[in-house]
């Protein structure tokens, strides 16, 4: 009797190993969408002024990406750009802006020329980046990463026109994306850098 119950216990302990619960297998989309997150910290580019800047230097602040040009209708969004940049930068958050001439030749200038548009008229001291294609074939890294999901984990985006802006969280990774005709000073992002 007593084998027959030692042997009863030990078929009901195998039968009942081997029906657990299996773990969720992840299939190979799954896989690769998790692989192919990325983050804005991989990337390193070059100011106006042809210093390297490497975005890993920004970890732990919210980041406000916006492609800009000096000839458009939103061009005095600058001014909007450097007023919530004066009144934000000491709480953990920048602007970092990239010139863009996709857009209807609206960015002609060259380095020098964009530098001393953006100080002399709207006293821009937030980092600007040297010109860059934000859409098309040759289209920068950094800008595939912020319309791609498959990239940065969120959405897929096209960059509408210029002033489109890409809010990254304190871990480098998108969050949202705002259009180009909503101002800087917008309480959608406001609220957004505040936390609210």
């Amino acid at each position: 009797m007593k084998n027959t119950i030692f042997l009863f216990s030990a078929v009901i302990s195998l039968w009942s190993c081997q029906n657990q619960a299996q773990p969720k297998q992840i299939n190979e989309s799954e896989t690769a969408e998790i692989m192919a997150k990325e983050t804005i910290y991989q990337f390193k580019v070059k100011t106006l002024e042809g210093s390297d800047f490497d975005f890993s230097t920004l970890k732990g602040k919210k980041i406000l990406v916006v492609n800009t040009a000096s000839k458009c209708g939103l061009t005095p969004q600058y001014e909007q750009l450097q007023a919530i940049y004066d009144k934000y930068k000491d709480q953990n958050f920048v602007i970092v802006g990239f010139p863009a001439n996709n857009f209807m030749s609206q960015e002609p200038g060259t380095s020098g020329e964009i530098a001393e548009f953006c100080q002399r008229n709207y006293g821009v001291t937030f980092p600007m980046m040297d010109k860059i294609s934000v859409k098309g074939n040759d289209m920068h890294p950094v800008y595939k990463f912020l319309t791609e999901k498959g990239k940065n984990g969120l959405q897929d985006s096209e960059v509408e026109w210029n002033f489109q802006k890409y809010l990254i969280n304190e871990n480098g990774e998108l969050a949202k994306v705002v259009g180009p005709r909503i101002l800087p000073t917008d309480a959608e992002i406001t609220n957004w850098i505040e936390g609210k």
